[in-house]
């Protein structure tokens, strides 16, 4: 059966395509392209993804629009029901003021863009998105973000890592994000937030295949299941 994606795109997004072509080198299957402010995705979905990218110019705050697309009770609605989703960069900015993911990306702490291969620790290898690493193993991924400085207050942080929720943690602390944390999981691990672009490091051509691992036990785990 082919692996059933889906990738959402939002005015100002400009990583669907990556997005979509690193699905499809993994899975053999391009992934639908949905388009946000349609109000329902396919009704059979394994996977659903939420590009980087700068949605609705990245006024007001970033991700703060984009949450409030149409697509996005859509999105929420099928998380609930364990669809994965997948939130890279600006995904991640959308999901957090979607209140799909706790804490919220605010401006670097250097105020300035970041753009570079960055060191990242694996803090959680159990999940679906994870499982394809060790837990402690380090992996290089490209970052490209203003917004990338990961918050919560202390009890939200000290709940997270209690439950293993941190799924990637800066090795350097590039943006300033509380406890380095790059990337986050939902209660139910079905949810994955990242500022590090995993499908900017899938082909040798591009300088590393370190997020490729990503995508292959995701689509693995789902097709087995």
């Amino acid at each position: 059966m082919a692996f059933r994606a889906a990738v959402i795109t939002f005015p100002g997004s400009n990583c669907d395509r990556d997005m979509a072509v690193a699905i499809e080198r993994v899975s053999g299957t391009a992934p639908m392209r949905v388009w946000h402010g349609d109000a329902h995705l396919p009704e059979y979905l394994d996977f659903i993804a939420l590009p980087g990218g700068f949605s609705y110019g990245d006024y007001l705050r970033s991700g703060a629009m984009a949450a409030n697309s149409p697509i996005m009770r859509s999105v929420a609605r099928r998380a609930e029901r364990g669809v994965p989703v997948l939130g890279v960069c600006n995904g991640f900015q959308v999901l957090t003021e979607a209140g799909l993911l706790p804490g919220a990306l605010m401006r670097n702490a250097s105020q300035n863009f970041i753009c570079r291969t960055v060191d990242l620790t694996v803090e959680n290898s159990q999940s679906l998105f994870t499982g394809g690493y060790d837990s402690g193993q380090t992996i290089r991924i490209p970052v490209a973000h203003h917004d990338g400085n990961y918050f919560a207050d202390d009890d939200t942080l000290d709940r997270i890592e209690g439950d293993g929720r941190v799924a990637f943690r800066y090795v350097e602390n590039c943006n300033g994000s509380r406890r380095g944390i790059a990337g986050v999981l939902n209660s139910a691990g079905n949810v994955l937030g990242m500022m590090p672009h995993p499908e900017r490091a899938v082909d040798p051509a591009h300088g590393g295949t370190d997020g490729l691992a990503l995508f292959e036990n995701a689509v693995k785990s789902l097709v087995e299941a």
